[in-house]
């Protein structure tokens, strides 16, 4: 498997010929980027060293969505093999686009990440991420078809029909989300199976914080080994970072992303081994070049372990109000635009998630705009679930709460109550 650059001193070499590249072919090529930086008075030919990074301006999601859908783009349409996305603000997705070699990086990348896990050629490896839109699912699939393995595309859900595969197919790895990775789990024990006993050998977690309590009860339960990786679709997908087998902290792959750390309220760069905002700069892609891209992620860069390159520590939060539920991004705007669009009810409201077992669960408190029989409170109710499982693909239970109960005040706090956090210090 070619890890890339075997020493750090090559590999500082490698990035800034690429990040020239990459600045260049986004300033020659997406206006949007082009008028950032003569905003900040900077071109490529300033890009001397890998510290003149700083000089750039930085890329947001808001920027993606503003320029919906394809206004990012560096590469003319029909040089676009492939679009993915991711949920929006406003309901508009995310829009990411590949060209045929960008859909070969990332496969070769994928194929590093399953590699470092412990994949080898010829082994059969079952994604139970979704496919589609979502970038799991065929990540995950092109990854394992470049390193040689047999895929078994079962994507998400029917988690009886994911027992009797992993049971009569044998896969030597699974990749999925490890939320539902316990809910396979809990069926194996249901069906009265001994988990222990399965083919499964290394599996690979990722698209959702996950705890090293579950990574325990997952290693133990499956007797397999249990890596992290690591990706979101406005960098590349799955495959930005990946865990060494053995190595806690996913290695970034830092030959084709370059990280960076910064204050999240100042935007000032901070030293390797503090914590701070993850931001990356892509270095080989064509169609979708990223120049620091503020991921939101709170995290710390950590010293490199064998590979030339650096590790990331676990997530610990995130600088906005997004918040990631079942591997679904969602952002309270987003609710509350659903809850404006029913006519019963008020403006005000609290998304309570919890995870009470395997997965997350997502409970929205409203109140009516005035009193409502029970059936109308009842038509409501069914009304906001609805527009919130087909516009953002989460399903909600809905609680009517007495007018005037929910706190009147702006800001998160108000919104939201993630009681999982309490959990991910575990």
């Amino acid at each position: 498997m070619d890890y890339g650059p075997r020493t750090r001193d090559n590999l500082q070499a490698l990035q800034l010929e690429r990040l020239r590249w990459s600045v260049g072919h986004a300033f020659a090529n997406v206006a949007r980027f082009r008028a950032a930086c003569d905003a900040k008075g900077v071109t490529p030919d300033d890009i001397r060293t890998l510290a003149d990074l700083a000089r750039l301006p930085f890329t947001t999601k808001a920027d993606l969505r503003e320029a919906y859908p394809f206004g990012m783009f560096a590469v003319p349409q029909d040089q676009v093999s492939r679009v993915h996305a991711s949920s929006g603000t406003t309901g508009r997705p995310t829009v990411v686009g590949y060209t045929a070699r960008d859909i070969r990086t990332w496969s070769s990348l994928v194929a590093r990440c399953i590699h470092a896990a412990g994949g080898r050629a010829g082994m059969k490896v079952h994604v139970a991420y979704g496919y589609g839109l979502f970038t799991g699912g065929l990540g995950a699939h092109y990854g394992a078809e470049a390193l040689g393995c047999t895929v078994i595309p079962m994507s998400g859900g029917q988690t009886e029909k994911q027992v009797q595969l992993i049971e009569d197919f044998k896969p030597d790895i699974i990749m999925v989300t490890p939320s539902y990775m316990l809910c396979i789990l809990d069926e194996y024990r249901r069906q009265g199976l001994d988990p222990r006993a399965t083919s499964l050998r290394h599996g690979i977690f990722g698209a959702e914080p996950w705890t090293e309590s579950m990574r325990r009860e997952i290693e133990s339960a499956f007797d397999l080994q249990a890596t992290d990786i690591y990706g979101l679709s406005e960098v590349m997908g799955p495959g930005v970072a990946q865990e060494v087998a053995g190595t806690p902290g996913p290695t970034i792959w830092e030959d084709h992303f370059l990280p960076e750390i910064v204050d999240p309220e100042t935007g000032e760069v901070l030293p390797d081994g503090e914590e701070g905002e993850l931001v990356f700069t892509s270095l080989t892609k064509e169609a979708l070049p990223i120049v620091r891209y503020r991921t939101r992620d709170l995290t710390r860069l950590l010293p490199s372990a064998g590979l030339p390159y650096r590790r990331m520590a676990k997530i610990v939060g995130r600088s906005d109000d997004m918040l990631i539920i079942r591997g679904v991004n969602v952002f309270p705007t987003q609710i509350e635009e659903q809850v404006l669009k029913c006519p019963g009810l008020a403006p005000h409201f609290v998304i309570e998630i919890s995870r009470p077992s395997r997965l997350d669960e997502v409970v929205i408190e409203v109140e009516p705009r005035e009193d409502l029989s029970a059936d109308e409170a009842a038509a409501q109710c069914r009304l906001l679930a609805g527009f919130v499982k087909e516009v953002i693909g989460v399903t909600a239970r809905i609680h009517l709460r007495r007018i005037g109960d929910i706190p009147r005040s702006t800001g998160k706090a108000a919104h939201v109550r993630d009681l999982r956090l309490r959990a991910l210090s575990a």
